[in-house]
């Protein structure tokens, strides 16, 4: 009976996109470049992080930095803003307007976050307003949003005009700059704080651009952290922890870093939610994770222009949470089955790099347990996630943290507790089944 009621109920959707088809271009084609975009905004704007509070100025700046790659026979790009989340509707609109101005297609293109909490909000929001109401009495930031999604666009073109003849490297380093964040108290209950003995992800994942002369294009370093330094009281705006970091590794190997905020749904800095910089200790976080990066670069060999790039998506349906509110803008994230349960679509996508590298990411804040867990049963060396990633359908914890308790499954979770398994399963089976 168990076993017919999770076949009706829990339903997992495959699906291969068009782009994962073609095999890459001639050995040595692969191009590639990287681009950084202020989008630091001089008004005082609404921010998104804790509660409703607008900013008062400017600590550091805050920008895109976009990746782009071709290997000749697909251009693929890799987008990290510092701001903390945005609408899947949001992403959708943006790759509408892109494709219609460019002819780069929704495949090509994820746009990541830092998921800072000290940046403005960007776009309507979403399933956001859902869960906490009361950080949505006001207007979202309408012209800035605007703005951001016009710089973005003219980033990816001026990131695709300047490709050139380039190599790719990847490796992986080590930081003791984050800390599991849900504490347990003797009652088993879990609250927001410090559990040192907690499952964490210290894993940098290091991907390197370079030209052929093995000057650098740029990095990519995946790290799960929230970018939570600072808290409610800073009304500056900064990039927080990332922001920072990628500004000192910046001036250390002069090329942009995109910072890619990995599982960190239940990751915190191991300084966080500080009133100001000074009392975050937040330059500390240069020598604890900057100095990490930096160390992981200078252990990285010369890449390799024999690149081929593969792309693919796959949809994960799971149970909506009894009683949990939607917003109509996401509909289509929706699925009601012929039993009447209501199924929310996860979308997970892959870029696989030669048979070394996947990075994979979903619209979600993932608990590190299960994206390590997926990494462990990866069939590839190489195996990153990228959370905050095309949109934000909110926290998807383990089922151990639904026993717990506490903010994140309690409050800003769309699922149940058979997320994790219906989530493990079907990205373990996409990555097991893709082509090598």
């Amino acid at each position: 009976m168990k076993s017919f009621h999770r076949s009706v109920f829990f339903v997992l959707f495959l699906v291969m996109t068009a782009s994962g088809s073609l095999p890459g271009g001639a050995a040595g084609d692969f191009r590639a470049s990287c681009v950084k975009v202020d989008i630091t905004p001089e008004e005082s704007l609404w921010l998104l992080g804790y509660g409703p509070r607008k900013s008062e100025g400017v600590h550091d700046r805050i920008y895109h930095r976009i990746a782009a790659m071709d290997d000749g026979k697909m251009q693929f790009f890799l987008v990290s803003s510092d701001l903390a989340a945005i609408s899947p509707a949001f992403y959708e609109q943006f790759c509408r307007e892109l494709e219609q101005e460019t002819g780069i297609r929704s495949e090509q293109v994820w746009w990541t976050l830092t998921h800072t909490h000290s940046a403005p909000e960007v776009g309507s929001p979403g399933l956001i307003r859902s869960m906490q109401p009361e950080r949505f009495l006001h207007e979202h930031n309408p012209e800035y949003s605007e703005s951001v999604k016009t710089r973005l666009i003219e980033g990816i073109r001026e990131a695709r005009s300047r490709l050139e003849p380039a190599r790719l490297g990847v490796t992986t380093g080590h930081s003791m700059a984050n800390i599991n964040r849900r504490a347990i108290d003797v009652d088993g209950r879990a609250s927001y704080g410090m559990n040192p003995e907690a499952a964490v992800d210290r894993q940098i994942g290091l991907i390197r651009l370079d030209r052929t002369d093995g000057t650098p294009l740029g990095l990519i370093a995946v790290y799960a952290m929230h970018g939570t330094v600072l808290g409610a009281e800073n009304l500056l705006i900064s990039g927080d922890a990332q922001g920072i970091v990628s500004e000192y590794v910046e001036e250390k190997v002069g090329a942009p870093m995109l910072h890619v905020n990995g599982a960190a749904g239940n990751i915190s800095p191991l300084y966080s939610t500080y009133p100001d910089f000074k009392k975050g200790h937040i330059t500390q976080f240069n020598v604890l994770l900057g100095d990490r990066i930096l160390q992981a670069n200078r252990s990285l060999k010369t890449g390799t222009s024999n690149v081929v790039l593969w792309t693919g998506e796959t949809v994960i349906e799971t149970p909506r949470k009894a009683g949990f509110a939607w917003v109509e803008e996401l509909a289509h994230y929706l699925r009601e089955t012929e039993a009447g349960v209501t199924l929310v679509r996860v979308p997970v996508r892959f870029l696989k790099v030669n048979d070394d590298l996947v990075l994979w990411t979903a619209p979600v804040e993932l608990f590190c347990e299960i994206a390590i867990n997926v990494r462990n049963h990866s069939p590839f060396p190489y195996t990153f996630f990228a959370g905050y990633t095309n949109g934000f359908l909110g926290y998807l914890p383990t089922r151990q943290a639904f026993a717990e308790g506490g903010y994140e499954p309690g409050r800003v979770s769309p699922f149940t507790e058979q997320v994790e398994d219906d989530f493990t399963q079907g990205v373990t089976t996409y990555l097991q089944g893709m082509p090598r």
